[in-house]
């Protein structure tokens, strides 16, 4: 193998507090000797994505101090609600039925960085690469999927802030598209943008529209690929789980059970991902991972939970890099 299929390219799906397990097979990985390049993430996705690419501007990531990072993080710190959202019962239900969210989202934003602060990483700036072969505006090691309500498409950042909102994007803050990215809705509270036209955004959750954008780095004229782009999905969510899926249901199904429209619904959301993961050359670079034992949002994890869900995900990657081969799949699919 030469040096240059050492680099590889990463896709990380959401998955709540599973995202655990995105680390874990991150760091299987980095041991097996490649070094992200750049890299995409969704939700949970996001975060850990920001964490990676922060370090890895640093220098060589070390596998150690990620698993110490995700075995420590106190998740239920995260769960940060206003005054009123604190009233049993009447909180939480306001703000499902006002929009704005039970939680938030403070905490996930000061957490995040801190993290980053850690690096030297603060602005997108921080994470531009020098690389001719990518437009401009693709010159960077992170981008978040996040779902822009108000303009009612999926937008990337940072590669969209000057296409659509008209901001230079070496000036934004990693942390804010991150947090938008996360924005889980009816569970946290919207992330907003103010565009230089006056208008604001309301941000959310990328899964909506694209909880694996695994074609995020694909090169658009069909050319073999420079090295691989791996990705990583966390299994399942499932329709028959629509709780883990569009979590403000859970408050529903306290009252009356899951109804059809409410699976209907929730297969939208995740249909085109499964569609996706069904193709043989998406399925071919996909590192899935069972963590079916752990909910989207048991912010309560065990220290033995969350030991199980970093080792499944570095169980996982061990397992997919036992059967891959670059050359066979440039050779089948590219």
């Amino acid at each position: 193998m030469s040096a240059e299929e050492l680099f590889a390219d990463l896709v990380l799906a959401g998955g709540g507090v599973k995202g655990i397990s995105l680390v874990g097979a991150a760091a299987a990985l980095i041991d097996a000797g490649y070094a992200p390049q750049r890299i995409s993430g969704t939700s949970a996705g996001a975060l850990v994505g920001a964490v990676l690419a922060a370090a890895a501007a640093a220098g060589p990531i070390q596998v150690e101090q990620l698993e110490q990072l995700a075995l420590e993080v106190d998740y239920a710190s995260f769960l940060d609600q206003s005054a009123l959202e604190k009233v049993p019962l009447l909180g939480p239900a306001w703000g499902v039925l006002s929009g704005d969210g039970i939680y938030r989202g403070d905490a996930l934003h000061a957490w995040v960085t801190r993290q980053l602060d850690a690096y030297g990483v603060r602005t997108f700036a921080d994470l531009a690469i020098d690389d001719p072969s990518l437009p401009p505006e693709q010159r960077y090691r992170l981008v978040v999927t996040v779902a822009d309500v108000s303009l009612g498409q999926l937008v990337r950042l940072p590669w969209d802030y000057g296409r659509i909102y008209g901001l230079d994007p070496d000036e934004q803050l990693v942390a804010d598209a991150v947090r938008a990215s996360t924005a889980i809705p009816f569970f946290y509270k919207p992330a907003t943008l103010t565009r230089p036209d006056g208008g604001e955004s309301t941000l959310v959750d990328g899964g909506l529209l694209a909880n694996y954008p695994i074609y995020s780095f694909d090169r658009p004229d069909r050319e073999p690929p420079r090295w691989p782009t791996f990705g990583v999905v966390l299994m399942p969510p499932l329709p028959d789980r629509n709780e883990e899926v569009f979590p403000a249901l859970k408050l529903l199904h306290k009252v009356r059970p899951p109804t059809l429209l409410e699976k209907v619904v929730t297969t939208m959301l995740v249909g085109h991902d499964q569609t996706k993961l069904a193709m043989p050359w998406v399925a071919a670079r996909t590192i899935r991972v069972d963590t079916s034992d752990v909910g989207v949002l048991e912010f309560d994890l065990t220290e033995q939970q969350k030991a199980a869900l970093y080792h499944s995900g570095y169980a996982a990657g061990r397992e997919f890099l036992s059967g891959w081969d670059f050359d066979d799949y440039r050779r089948r699919y590219r």
